[in-house]
């Protein structure tokens, strides 16, 4: 009797832990204001004297009830008061999950964006998400998106294998952004298959005139592995972190190398790669372990 009587009491354990878990992962980390995750960065080649805070914010997924335009824009002003010298976008502001109650206007969430300032201005880059979500131009194969024209409505450039040359103190820096490696997949002319995303890294760095540090801005953190000495940091978001995450490892990463570019700063050849959890959701309404965040990188 004292056994079952234990047995029962831990099952009962069991199943409120479980629940608990679940209303966690549904009801308040994904609704959780963003914690703030700083990394310091200073990759070889990076200009003496140069000090740089780049703000990176990622994977919005507008949609009632779990990323409203209000909530953009505190997001937005929570990233101000953060003191960067420039604000990335890194992509996938639409959102295709269907465990939403209502879609949120590209020209709103954009006019959320807006409030967004920095000295070196604010740089965006678009997700697969962000195609998906737009048939018109998934079925061209080309943009603008209603992404690109929300972004060009507030004035927020929209980086598609595009490089721009900034300065800071009398250093010169590039920032570069890559279009979406994922969308719009096409079937190929010779019936081979499907075409894949829009991404030009060669053409995008071949924009680069002079010597000085480049840093990438791409949605998908895959391409790192193609992604040249030259280039001081990449910026990542896309995965999540796994969306969810335990004891640093995510079950389910959508990334072909899995974990290795899950989430965090990682380190190869000398190149650095910085991957968000972003702040949305996609797929299921749910995080754990992986809470929303807003990214800080000092460089130098």
């Amino acid at each position: 009797m004292v056994a079952r009587r234990g047995f029962l009491k831990m099952l009962g354990g069991l199943l409120i832990a479980g629940f608990g878990t679940g209303a966690y992962a549904v009801g308040i980390e994904p609704l959780s204001r963003p914690r703030v995750t700083r990394y310091g960065v200073n990759p070889t080649g990076w200009p003496q004297g140069l000090k740089l805070r780049i703000v990176a914010l990622a994977d919005f997924h507008a949609c009632e009830p779990w990323m409203p335009a209000r909530r953009i824009a505190a997001i937005c002003d929570q990233a101000n008061a953060l003191a960067g010298d420039m604000i990335v976008l890194l992509g996938d502001y639409m959102n295709s999950m269907r465990f939403n109650i209502g879609y949120v206007e590209p020209a709103n969430w954009a006019k959320a964006f807006a409030r967004l300032q920095a000295p070196l201005g604010v740089h965006a880059i678009l997700g697969n998400h962000d195609w998906l979500n737009d048939p018109v131009a998934r079925a061209a194969g080309h943009g603008p998106t209603l992404a690109h024209a929300a972004f060009a409505s507030v004035g927020i450039p929209v980086h598609d294998n595009r490089a721009v040359r900034l300065t800071k103190n009398g250093h010169d820096f590039w920032l570069a952004g890559l279009a979406d490696q994922l969308e719009p997949r096409q079937p190929a002319a010779d019936g081979s298959g499907l075409v894949g995303g829009l991404d030009d890294l060669p053409a995008t760095m071949a924009q680069i005139d002079d010597h000085g540090p480049v840093i990438l801005m791409a949605h998908e953190p895959d391409i790192f592995v193609d992604v040249p000495k030259r280039v001081c940091l990449t910026i990542s978001g896309h995965t999540h972190g796994g969306q969810v995450r335990f004891f640093g490892y995510s079950p389910l990463v959508p990334s072909r190398f899995g974990n290795r570019y899950a989430y965090g700063h990682v380190v190869e050849d000398e190149r650095h790669l910085v991957v968000s959890a972003g702040l949305g959701l996609s797929n299921l309404p749910i995080r754990l372990g992986a809470p929303p965040e807003i990214v800080i990188i000092d460089v130098g």
